[in-house]
């Protein structure tokens, strides 16, 4: 990418207030230049984000001599720009992961990489590296393993339980030997379940999920149930309570909310329309009805991204996905 690429990324990410403040700072030549790069910037990965977004905090590094800690600005910015729920997975990766051996370096991987190196363990070390990867990453790695063996893992993550903290250790320092370096020993035992395999059967693509969770029912029925229970769909927001879809809604893009409600149920439609102002909702409508047609594997993806940041959002307890709010006591 050129230099006014990697500020148009930037300027994107921040928002139109605080884009505007920092343009105020460039010369006419330089507006010009980023201006035109944000114009024709198509299709931004999420690897081109983490790339410039990273390349700013090593150049702040270097060069600031005012004593500001690099980090915790960078932390802030990115929290303002993007909000708690978007930016926590972002700083992580950006802040601890530039250091990180072992484990902790395959969620910088490609995952056609990752899927390369463990596609020859044996089939418990392949569950314990996806428990151990974000699920959205671990559904793109599963993606490249072979058919035989996607199921397998699933199932296995979803029976991980207890593993000793001795067992992590020895697997993170296999890791660590491939990279070199030295990394902390793993404290937390608390790895894969039901609810990770969930999360990553979520975070794939309608039709893989379907043909894992087919093969998972025809080896384990109950297992497979018992998945299903934890599993979240795009249905499933109809349930929810207004204030946590109002949050939710605060979080979307409103592109990706038209794309994702293409393939929307009626009553899904309403819910969120009934917690909008009726100015956004009408605006929303119109939106949708002018909009042409979109291939159905669009519409999944943007229903994928939008439950990916309901659970995100549940995650840190701003909403529930239960479908209902606490309960109020005198």
């Amino acid at each position: 990418m050129t230099g006014a690429q990697r500020a148009a990324i930037l300027l994107l990410t921040l928002g139109e207030q605080d884009a505007a403040e920092v343009l105020k700072h460039l010369s006419a030549r330089d507006v010009q230049a980023v201006g035109t790069a944000m114009a024709s910037l198509t299709n931004v990965s999420r690897e081109q984000v983490e790339l410039v977004l990273s390349r700013l905090n090593d150049d702040m590094g270097r060069h600031t001599s005012l004593g500001v800690g690099t980090e915790e600005y960078i932390r802030k910015i990115l929290v303002n720009a993007l909000g708690e729920s978007k930016a926590g997975g972002l700083i992580d990766r950006i802040l601890l992961g530039r250091s990180s051996k072992g484990l902790e370096s395959l969620k910088w991987m490609e995952s056609r990489a990752i899927a390369e190196m463990i596609s020859q363990e044996h089939p418990q070390i392949i569950a314990l590296v996806l428990a151990h990867l974000e699920p959205d990453q671990a559904a793109e790695v599963i993606g490249y393993l072979p058919p035989r063996t996607r199921s397998d893992a699933v199932m296995r993550i979803a029976t991980l339980d207890g593993v000793q903290p001795h067992a992590l250790n020895e697997l993170d320092e296999i890791m660590e030997r491939q990279f070199s370096g030295n990394t902390k020993k793993l404290k937390s035992a608390t790895v894969g379940g039901l609810k990770a395999a969930a999360n990553i059967l979520n975070a794939m693509e309608t039709t893989r999920e379907n043909e894992l969770m087919a093969a998972i029912r025809t080896h384990d029925a109950g297992l497979s149930g018992r998945i299903e229970e934890l599993m979240f769909v795009f249905e499933d927001l109809g349930d929810l309570d207004d204030r946590s879809m109002q949050t939710l809604l605060r979080e979307v893009p409103t592109a990706r909310l038209v794309t994702a409600l293409k393939g929307a149920e009626p009553g899904v439609r309403e819910k969120i329309f009934a917690n909008m102002s009726k100015r956004a909702a009408d605006m929303l409508r119109d939106d949708l009805e002018v909009s042409g047609p979109v291939r159905l594997s669009e519409v999944d993806a943007a229903q994928k991204e939008v439950l990916g940041i309901a659970r995100k959002l549940a995650d840190s307890g701003q909403i529930n996905l239960s479908g209902t709010g606490d309960e109020l006591v005198a």
